[in-house]
């Protein structure tokens, strides 16, 4: 348990210490001006195209000019789909403007960046650029730790608290067990409260100050993101329920039934059955904890799914559900193999069928996670190339090892499990941990009231061996009904008024005694070695389980494969139609009047076909009449050209050529021919990418 407990502080650590940026999930896919852009007007607004629908706030979108002043007029507005526009104050001067936008996208993930483009000409700019980032920093990574530690307290509560429904139900009366559960419950719901706290700085400004800004709380309230974790908190409220009345109520009624083997009116022990109404009663009770626990669980999973991944992009109305039952077999998996751990090491004893049982629950969640992971992993990576070459795949790879890992060593455990045969001999039953209990008690109450006499001092011995040597709980009432005192039978010693005085000294000596019997059973119970091997591999399984969880959480806050590249791809597309290829190249014919510059421009620039447009002119930046142009492309990776084009002439220095057709995407060299007499020309060429 020490190392498992290490293991966790170590991951935890490692998601705290590594806090960076998270992942985009919506990506800039173009803008208007095109990033880097020289224009020879101001525009009268600043439009952004982004692969997905984003949300905006006040100051999402701000364009600063060369000294970094605002010259946007406000709040940015939707103008279709996708985009995005910001107005413009009139009259900007010239020089390099930047524009920074941090926006968050539909998946509950901030997404910031910058870019800059110019009026007239480039210019010096005292804005930096390196600064615009969401979602890191040190509310970053407490938001990312806040995550992983809610992810942990709804295993540990939700499949905790399945485990004792399902599989042990006796071990509702386990206080380390009732600890594991509570302890759950407490984590996620501070860490919800937290990432409550903390959405709409770690959304924003990233500034550990704006944490308790209540303006920012009623911001985040409003969105989709704060509308689940308040939906959370209102099922966390519920749940407190179900686990009041499961180690309340329901512990009592175990109690109830216990107690119908009672005595008779003669005062002599009678064996009676569970009384039926009271078996009735927790047999509906059991029903109504089943169905409860079973719609808050699905309620709490779906506060992950309704805010996330699974909200977003292909088939949401399908994926949204079946991130719901991936989230509930995990938690009845890993919570499982948690409380099994517990009882293993801390409990007194757990039955041997209550092992199996959950080794039945926990390979039908193995089925349900392999069955929903794998559609999960089509709808958010969607190609062979998306699993290796993006974050998200290769982190889904890790995950996929794991698991297996996980698999392998649950394989040997369920083998330990097999192994383990229904007597008292090879496993501690929970009737002898019951007597165990009842004794201790008994003698402890004893000693308080008797004298130490030998009479009684034989009466513990021997009924410290019994409870040792696992007596029933029947033979360990008839010892401790013989020994006591306070029964009705005819043997019980006169208590004098010396008795009292002793009473301290025989408290004492009881609890020594009770001490060196619970250490006895304890060395008992860890000398099986099938209970050893079970509880090694189980460890085992936890250990892989808390790194497990680590990279889910971290895949929770990375961009899906498929969204990655379809950004890649929209983003290449978005350039290609950014506006058309424009090439200054100046050439000397070496004869009188032979110098200049031809600039170039086609457009689209991309494959197929192009329109293309030659401006020649003089030094002076006048236009040039020259009797001949002509071009040609050339792309040399692939042997392809030269391919001549004779453009027209249309005007005095402008050329132009419609129709000019580009077969393939790469580096061409355009060359340029320009004649400015009869026997004086020149032949310049610059490489451009097309396509």
């Amino acid at each position: 348990m020490g190392a498992l407990l290490l293991l966790f502080l170590a991951v935890a650590g490692a998601l705290l210490a590594g806090a960076a940026p998270v992942s985009a999930h919506a990506a800039l896919t173009g803008s208007d001006p095109a990033q880097g852009a020289v224009v020879d007007k101001a525009p009268a607004q600043v439009s952004l195209t982004f692969s997905e629908k984003v949300a905006l706030s006040d100051g999402s979108v701000r364009v600063l000019d060369p000294s970094g002043k605002r010259v946007d007029t406000g709040k940015a507005s939707n103008l279709s789909g996708a985009t995005y526009g910001v107005k413009l104050h009139s009259g900007l001067p010239d020089g390099t403007f930047t524009v920074s936008y941090q926006v968050v996208s539909a998946d509950s993930h901030p997404v910031a960046g910058a870019f800059t483009f110019s009026i007239g000409a480039p210019s010096t700019t005292s804005v930096s650029l390196s600064d615009q980032t969401a979602g890191g920093g040190v509310v970053g990574g407490l938001y990312g730790f806040g995550r992983y530690v809610s992810y942990a307290g709804f295993i540990l509560m939700v499949g905790g608290g399945a485990f004792v429904l399902a599989c042990w139900q006796r071990g509702a009366a386990v206080r380390a067990v009732q600890r594991l559960v509570v302890s759950g419950w407490v984590a996620l719901t501070s860490a919800t409260l937290a990432l409550l706290l903390l959405r709409g700085s770690y959304t924003g400004s990233g500034k550990v100050g704006d944490i308790f800004d209540l303006t920012l709380l009623g911001q985040v309230l409003q969105t989709k993101a704060g509308a689940a974790l308040v939906s959370r908190l209102l099922l966390l409220a519920a749940a407190a329920l179900f686990i009041a009345v499961l180690f309340g109520a329901y512990v009592k009624r175990d109690a109830e039934n216990a107690d119908a083997d009672g005595e008779g009116a003669d005062g002599e022990t009678e064996k009676r059955g569970p009384d039926a109404d009271l078996a009735a009663e927790k047999k509906d009770l059991t029903f109504g904890l089943a169905i409860g626990g079973t719609v808050v669980a699905a309620g709490l999973a779906a506060s992950w799914a309704m805010a996330e991944h699974a909200s977003t992009g292909i088939q949401a109305g399908l994926a949204m559900p079946v991130d719901v039952l991936h989230l509930l077999a995990v938690a009845l998996w890993l919570g499982g193999l948690t409380t099994l751990l517990v009882a293993l090491y801390r409990a007194p004893s757990i039955e041997a069928a209550a092992v199996r049982r959950f080794s039945r629950v926990a390979f039908a969640s193995v089925v349900a996670l392999t069955v929903t992971g794998l559609y999960q992993s089509w709808r958010q990576v969607g190609s062979w190339s998306a699993l290796t070459d993006t974050t998200y795949g290769q982190l889904l790879l890790v995950k996929v090892g794991l698991v297996a890992v996980l698999v392998g060593i649950a394989w040997i455990s369920r083998r330990w499990t097999a192994q383990i045969p229904e007597t008292p001999e090879a496993v501690d039953t929970a009737e002898t941990a019951a007597t165990a209990e009842a004794a201790v008690t008994a003698v402890t109450a004893e000693a308080a009231d008797t004298t130490d006499s030998a009479e009684t001092a034989d009466a513990e011995e021997k009924q410290r061996a019994e409870v040792a040597a696992g007596a029933s709980p029947v033979a360990g009432a008839s010892s401790m009904a013989a020994a006591s005192p306070g029964s009705d039978t005819p043997d019980a010693p006169d208590k004098g008024p010396e008795d009292a005085e002793d009473s301290p000294r025989a408290a004492q000596l009881a609890r020594q005694r009770a001490a060196v019997a619970t250490a006895r059973q304890k060395r008992i119970r860890d000398a099986d070695p099938l209970r050893s091997g079970l509880r090694r591999s189980v460890l085992a399984e936890a250990g892989v389980a808390v790194v497990l969880l680590a990279v889910t959480t971290a895949l929770t806050s990375t961009e899906p494969g498929r969204t990655e590249e379809a950004a890649k791809a929209a983003t290449a597309s978005a350039s290609q139609r950014s506006g058309p290829l424009s090439l200054t190249i100046p050439f000397d014919t070496g004869g009188q009047d032979g110098k200049g510059s031809a600039r170039l421009t086609l457009d689209p620039a991309r494959v197929g076909g192009n329109e293309m447009h030659v401006f020649v002119t003089r030094p002076n930046g006048k236009a040039f009449d020259v009797p001949e142009v002509k071009v040609a492309f050339t792309l040399d990776a692939k042997d392809i050209g030269p391919l001549p084009v004779v453009p027209d002439r249309i005007a005095t220095g402008h050329w132009t050529a419609s129709g000019v057709q580009i077969p393939m995407a790469g580096d061409w060299k355009i060359t340029v021919t320009v004649r400015t007499s009869d026997i004086d020309q020149a032949t310049v060429n610059k490489n451009a990418k097309i396509g």
